[in-house]
């Protein structure tokens, strides 16, 4: 005989704001317990983030304004009667690190419109992916990960073109700038190629993100968790499913059924996969610098020792390097550039994507750092500000800081300078400072090692570890409201088989040797 159902836990009832169906029949080999429930909330119980998309679109337009005055600057230059060779443009700087400043500078500015832009085709491609019912997670990794449709802006050739973008936006920023050895002295000198090229790069990202954006179905613009698997739940694009309030992410595969709370929980490392392939190639990444710069010191200096026998930040005169030069015949120079283009982007597109790769390890940490918010003090905000997300957590910021110092540091192990004779540019040429690329490789290295501890962390707590898993939140959160709290929510009625949830007050701690449904 069917137990009558349970009394209320608290006064404003058991589960309010909840998305199981009208009623759950929870069937196990303790008992049988069937309750009668109240539908989800309203359309308004997820935020869509308004704020946010207003503050994507400004992204996008800066990003437009900076595209375009790359091309106008450009074309400027080209057009210039004061320029080298209709090639470069020398401008007055008295010092050397004055352009290592504004490479500096051009790498900060790709970075701002590549994440602006990377923000809107994100959003984009996760609401692609949830009217497809493929969207696991949260945070995915965008470049590697699309919507159906081969032609479709999230499609697999948008993001491919979107690859190749990046990676060509971060080595226009690098050759942007050059040393150009006149018959007088050696003169700091801005060329037109890398500049026109960044800015129709930027732009076409710009294009490819707006086109994403209008032919996806967005229903929150929000960054968190939370409002994404809200959105999902309310448009039945997922279904919650009981008796799984226990079960982690890893346990997604496990039927349906009572389990002991873990005291401890697994680390992003051993809950999702491609964080372990995302690790995995940094490591790879800090190999291949390793073996670069040996091989670099092997050939300039012939003996590894000589090349690091004194250490500097700056490449300088008495640097060991190893040049490789190309001298432009009558009307080749757009052959030549495109020569430094391949060979440059083949160097920096493994780190410019493996840095991309790197932001899946950011958020699903950052995801679950805000649900684990759950069983603290403050509990967790189901809401946040638009930029509180990447100025909120120190990964964001480590994460947005590498970006443009380590493109820039490779710019200073592998610079581009040029040799002038009467006024025209005649050969341009690749350095490689083997004492440079090791400091790019000490960076690298210590980025790499944070991101390891950090994914190899285990939260402590009985509290599942979801990683922004949307499935795994809808199972573990049974009520929504501005601010949660996870916990016990059986109260002092005895049962065999217990219940934890979320509540809009804090909740007791659930019984460590207690079997949860």
């Amino acid at each position: 005989m069917p137990m009558s159902p349970p009394p209320p836990y608290s006064e404003r009832g058991w589960f309010r704001h909840t998305y199981f169906s009208d009623t759950t029949d929870s069937s196990t080999d303790f008992e049988r317990i069937s309750w009668k429930q109240k539908p989800i909330a309203g359309p308004e119980f997820y935020d869509r983030s308004r704020l946010s998309r207003i503050v994507a679109l400004g992204g996008l337009f800066v990003s437009f304004l900076f595209g375009s005055g790359c091309i106008y600057g450009g074309v400027k230059i080209f057009l210039s009667k004061n320029s080298v060779s209709s090639g470069v443009v020398v401008v007055s700087l008295g010092h050397a690190w004055q352009r290592e400043l504004i490479s500096l500078g051009f790498s900060l500015l790709v970075t701002m419109c590549t994440e602006a832009t990377g923000f809107v085709h994100n959003i984009a491609l996760r609401a692609a992916l949830s009217s497809e019912r493929r969207l696991r997670f949260n945070a995915n990794l965008r470049l590697l990960s699309a919507a159906s449709g081969l032609f479709s802006p999230n499609g697999i050739i948008c993001n491919m073109m979107m690859s190749l973008l990046l990676v060509v936006s971060y080595s226009s920023g690098i050759l942007v700038t050059l040393a150009v050895d006149t018959d007088s002295n050696v003169q700091i000198c801005v060329s037109d190629i890398p500049l026109i090229v960044l800015g129709v790069c930027v732009l076409l990202q710009v294009i490819i993100s707006f086109a994403g954006m209008a032919s996806a179905d967005i229903m929150t613009w929000s960054s968190s968790p939370f409002d994404i698997t809200a959105a999902l739940v309310h448009h039945a694009q997922v279904i919650p499913v009981a008796d799984k309030c226990m079960h982690g992410v890893k346990d997604m595969d496990l039927q349906p059924g009572p389990a002991y709370p873990r005291a401890k929980q697994p680390s992003a490392l051993g809950a999702h996969s491609s964080v372990r392939k995302v690790i995995t190639t940094l490591w790879v990444l800090v190999v291949a610098c390793v073996v670069w710069g040996l091989v670099v010191a092997r050939i300039s200096a012939g003996n590894i020792g000589n090349a690091f026998s004194s250490w500097s930040f700056f490449s300088d005169q008495q640097s060991y390097v190893t040049p490789y030069t190309i001298h432009l015949a009558s009307g080749g120079a757009e052959i030549s550039w495109a020569a430094y283009y391949v060979s440059m982007a083949l160097v920096q597109g493994p780190m410019t994507l493996g840095l991309h790769c790197s932001e899946l390890v950011v958020n699903v940490v950052r995801d679950e750092k805000v649900w684990r918010c759950a069983t603290r003090k403050k509990g967790a905000k189901v809401s946040t500000y638009p930029l509180a997300p990447v100025f909120g957590s120190w990964l964001n910021i480590l994460l947005l800081v590498a970006k443009p110092v380590l493109h820039w540091m490779l710019g200073l192990g592998m610079s581009l300078a040029g040799a002038a004779t009467g006024g025209f540019l005649t050969a341009i040429s690749v350095s490689m400072y083997p004492m440079q690329i090791m400091n790019l490789t000490a960076v690298l290295f210590i980025f790499s090692l944070i991101l390891t501890i950090v994914a190899l962390y285990s939260p402590r707590g009985p509290q599942p570890a979801a990683y922004g898993h949307v499935q795994t939140l809808a199972n573990l959160v049974d009520e929504w409201s501005p601010v949660m709290w996870w916990g016990d929510k059986t109260g002092s009625v005895w049962t065999q088989v217990r219940h934890a949830g979320t509540h809009d007050s804090p909740l007791p701690l659930v019984q460590m040797d207690g079997l949860y449904a």
